[in-house]
């Protein structure tokens, strides 16, 4: 028997802020069970004639075919819909989009750039709304990230993450967030130049106060990782801004997650993992990395033992169609 809140009933996911501690972990815990669901081989129809708009601006792999696999496998639909698809801000508002579709689908999935947008759907679609990443906030791939970290040390308890990289790009926002309503620890190692923006810090270091767990920020990348059980990283560039490319590589290459790094923590013989939401430029079979070979992270490290990527990435969907059926599914039907 599935079990989570009945408060998620209807709900949008627009930052992981929105929701309570323990309203994000019973999402995880929801997550969890239709994982151990599907291996067990069931298709159910908790989603049964429940139809999805995806409306993707940024490119996708993992958001895009999760999604469509979340609501397929229990019984709906989605409809990938990028900008030429339709008039969206452009021949037609936002607001305007919103209230058409809103009419026809059962909730929106979003991917793009201003987080504005993702607000503006929720505000006039009357249906729920997800963040499936915005230039701010990434809240699904954390939903993925702690599912996986709870999976491969057991619970989420006495945990530390450090995120190494770019400190204020949406993943970091997220996961600083994440964490501390998890109760986890986290450290964010950057340059000065790219450490999290204060009033993001502030919010979540008020949260991991309220948890019993802090919120740390180091320049020196060997310094900030002492201790720490999950080594997290992103792309140097995010998109949007690839004219800084070469700015990112020569201001980052000291936080390169390497067999080094992994070391300084002082758990490699311990509860150690490495996390990266993906694509990851870790070897030489990219446009990128045959110019400039690996960058966030190593081979070594992306093709080690420690390396749990593509179990993350796997848990994208099952923490996806939690946030599907939390939210569309009548929970008293069950």
């Amino acid at each position: 028997m599935l079990t989570w809140m009945p408060e998620l009933k209807g709900r949008s996911l627009l930052r992981l802020a929105s929701f309570t501690d323990e309203e994000m972990l019973n999402l995880i815990d929801l997550a969890a069970q239709l994982k151990a669901r599907r291996a067990a081989g069931v298709r159910g129809d908790l989603l049964h004639r429940k139809n999805i708009a995806l409306i993707f601006e940024k490119s996708s792999t993992r958001t895009r075919n999760s999604s469509i696999i979340a609501a397929r496998d229990e019984g709906g639909g989605a409809e990938y819909l990028t900008r030429p698809d339709i008039h969206f801000g452009k021949k037609e508002s936002v607001k305007d989009t919103a209230r058409v579709l809103g009419r026809i689908y059962d909730g929106i999935l979003f991917r793009g750039f201003a987080q504005s947008t993702v607000e503006e759907l929720a505000k006039w679609s009357g249906v729920p709304v997800w963040n499936g990443l915005t230039d701010d906030y990434h809240p699904t791939q954390i939903l993925a990230d702690l599912l996986t970290v709870r999976e491969t040390f057991g619970s989420l308890e006495n945990c530390t993450v450090a995120y190494v990289g770019d400190g204020r790009n949406n993943v970091a926002n997220s996961l600083m967030m994440g964490c501390a309503k998890a109760g986890v620890r986290y450290v964010c190692c950057a340059p000065k130049e790219l450490r999290p923006d204060e009033q993001v810090l502030a919010e979540a270091a008020a949260v991991a106060a309220k948890n019993g767990v802090d919120v740390r920020v180091f320049e020196n990348p060997k310094e900030g990782v002492k201790g720490a059980n999950v080594l997290y990283t992103d792309v140097w560039v995010s998109m949007g801004e690839e004219a800084k490319t070469a700015e990112r590589i020569a201001m980052l290459r000291p936080y390169q997650i390497n067999m080094d790094l992994m070391a300084a923590t002082g758990n490699l013989g311990g509860r150690l993992m490495f996390l990266h939401c993906l694509p990851a430029f870790h070897d030489f079979n990219t446009e990128v990395t045959k110019e400039c070979g690996a960058l966030e992270v190593t081979d070594e490290v992306f093709e080690s033992k420690y390396s749990k990527v593509f179990d993350e990435a796997e848990n994208r969907m099952h923490t996806i169609k939690a946030l599907f059926v939390s939210a569309l599914c009548d929970h008293a039907a069950l």
